[in-house]
């Protein structure tokens, strides 16, 4: 049996580059919508940083961490840009247009 931060990290794994989840999808599709803070805890003690994506996940509104665990805010803004991650002009990530959908590769919404 996996434990909460396990299935955590493989939800994040799912999230493809390009694209963002927020805590609580994240914590909806690891099994318990009222995770969304242990969401949090998980990604700041990621364990693989380069293999589990963790600045993908972004809050409801599309706003980013400012205590992003693995160099603040502007580096995870760096991060997603470089993936092709649009923001709007308040800063926030345009969930419109790159809401992950929850499915994997292949999957049919």
């Amino acid at each position: 049996m996996s434990t909460a931060y396990e299935r955590i990290y493989a939800v994040v794994r799912r999230i493809p580059e390009g694209y963002v989840a927020t805590y609580g999808m994240v914590a909806a599709l690891a099994g318990n919508p009222r995770w969304a803070r242990v969401v949090g805890y998980a990604l700041h003690v990621n364990p693989a940083p380069g293999v589990i994506p963790c600045h993908r996940v972004v809050n409801r509104f599309g706003g980013l961490a400012p205590a992003f665990a693995f160099g603040g805010e502007a580096r995870q803004r760096h991060l997603l840009e470089a993936e092709g991650v649009l923001f709007s002009e308040d800063g926030r990530v345009c969930m419109e247009r790159c809401l992950w959908n929850g499915l994997g590769e292949g999957e049919v919404p």
